[in-house]
């Protein structure tokens, strides 16, 4: 079973590093402009396709935990038409995406405060990503698919692949050109067509011989695309609740009313601390992905003792994975700080916040782990729940009382807290979410 999760996990873990490793760079990058609001503005125009990625995530998500039960089960046919709805839902989104995006800038700039200068750069870096949309979205149902099919490899290209060009259309729109962030949105821009080219590639290479049981009545039968979407709508849920808390996050570190210090410079300080989060939260999600395909396939093949094995040798991983970043962290935190900002003001404003982020391994792994192994067992409500309570009864109080008295430290807080909720509630629902599927 070792085996089997590292044969998941390793190429989730190299192609997951690539992300956080393209948002380093991208921080670097603007770190070392000639001012802070290049971070201010990568980090609110980012949000915005947080948000809307986040939310459709479920095209990913949906789309592993069903092809993964439907392979347990031996269903083939049951495979394609999973992939093919999800494709035909990413289609009309990317539609609508690219039809609202005047509307959706418009909103999102009422929301997001900044300095003026940082709204002007984020507003152009969103108006050039946003044609990444259908790339994206695309590589959802696709890298969903794989990773249903006990597949990892292929994800790892492809994400390798993606962020690799990132990165050197970046450097050259940005260090070469001069082109600022909108040099980081137009780099982002070509590598997501290039991964959806690719992903496309190894569908048809590897899965061709599914082909002949795909239908397109199949496809676009109202029952089927409405059950598909009813059970992802939990999922969307859980989804738009992490987007939400996320948001504030981001938003309440650009308002000065919550600290002393300037409005540019704490946005920038807590943009940059969140990437050790985010690097640390796509490794441990190497994990949590193997959980998702391992757990699939358990349920839909009915094996009670080999998701029990698994389930336990998983958290051992996590653990160990856990343990490993917090030495780092504490070792080598403030190298890592230095590299990507030479900007002193930053980097004075940013130490005395720097423990929050040595917390985070230890106090947030049980929660992604969790998240995987309930989007195997497609434990939409279980998961919605759990969402719901950590994002209303924990954050959100947290949030209000300790950010009004704490400041910074109070947002970090009910961050942590807020993690820690989710680990302990979904802990608490696994037996009927998961365990329950099996005999």
């Amino acid at each position: 079973m070792n085996k089997k999760i590292l044969n998941l996990a390793i190429p989730n873990i190299i192609s997951n590093i690539s992300i956080p490793t393209l948002g380093i760079v991208d921080m670097a990058l603007m770190g070392h402009m000639d001012s802070d609001a290049y971070i201010g503005a990568i980090a609110l125009g980012s949000l915005i396709f947080n948000f809307i990625y986040w939310s459709l995530g479920f095209l990913r998500m949906g789309t592993s935990g069903f092809t993964a039960q439907a392979r347990g089960r031996r269903d083939l046919p049951e495979t394609i038409l999973v992939f093919s709805r999800a494709a035909f839902i990413a289609i009309i989104m990317s539609i609508v995406l690219l039809l609202l995006q005047g509307p959706i800038e418009s909103m999102s700039f009422l929301v997001l405060k900044g300095e003026t200068r940082v709204e002007e750069l984020a507003m152009t870096y969103f108006r050039i990503r946003v044609w990444a949309a259908p790339a994206a979205l695309g590589q959802f149902a696709l890298l969903g698919f794989f990773l249903g099919m006990q597949n990892a490899r292929l994800p790892m290209v492809v994400l390798v692949l993606t962020n690799l060009i990132n990165i050197i259309c970046n450097y050259i729109f940005v260090m070469k050109l001069g082109m600022g962030s909108d040099g980081v949105a137009l780099g982002t821009v070509i590598a997501q067509y290039s991964g959806l080219f690719t992903a496309i590639f190894f569908f048809r290479k590897y899965f061709r011989r599914l082909f002949k049981y795909w239908s397109l009545k199949a496809t676009i039968q109202w029952d089927k695309l409405k059950h598909f979407l009813l059970i992802n709508s939990d999922i969307f849920i859980r989804t738009m609740c992490l987007v939400v808390v996320f948001s504030i996050f981001t938003a309440r570190s650009a308002s000065v009313d919550l600290h002393n210090e300037g409005e540019d410079t704490i946005l920038a300080v807590n943009s940059i601390l969140m990437q050790f989060f985010m690097f640390f939260s796509f490794l441990i999600d190497g994990f949590a992905h193997a959980s998702e395909a391992l757990t699939g396939k358990l349920i839909g093949a009915n094996n009670r003792q080999g998701l029990v094995r698994s389930i336990k040798l998983l958290f051992l991983w996590g653990t160990g994975i856990s343990m490993l970043f917090t030495l780092i962290y504490l070792l080598g935190g403030d190298a890592i700080f230095r590299a990507l900002t030479n900007n002193p003001e930053v980097i004075a404003n940013a130490k005395p916040y720097f423990f929050w982020v040595v917390m985070i391994p230890m106090l947030s792994y049980t929660a992604f782990l969790w998240d995987g192994i309930f989007i195997g067992a497609t434990a939409g409500p279980e998961m919605r729940n759990a969402m719901l309570i950590s994002a209303l009864l924990v954050f959100f109080p947290a949030y209000v009382l300790a950010g009004k008295y704490m400041g910074n430290h109070g947002l970090w807080l009910a961050f942590i807290l807020f993690m820690i909720a989710r680990g302990v509630t979904m802990q608490l629902m696994a037996r009927k979410a998961v365990y329950s599927k099996v005999s």
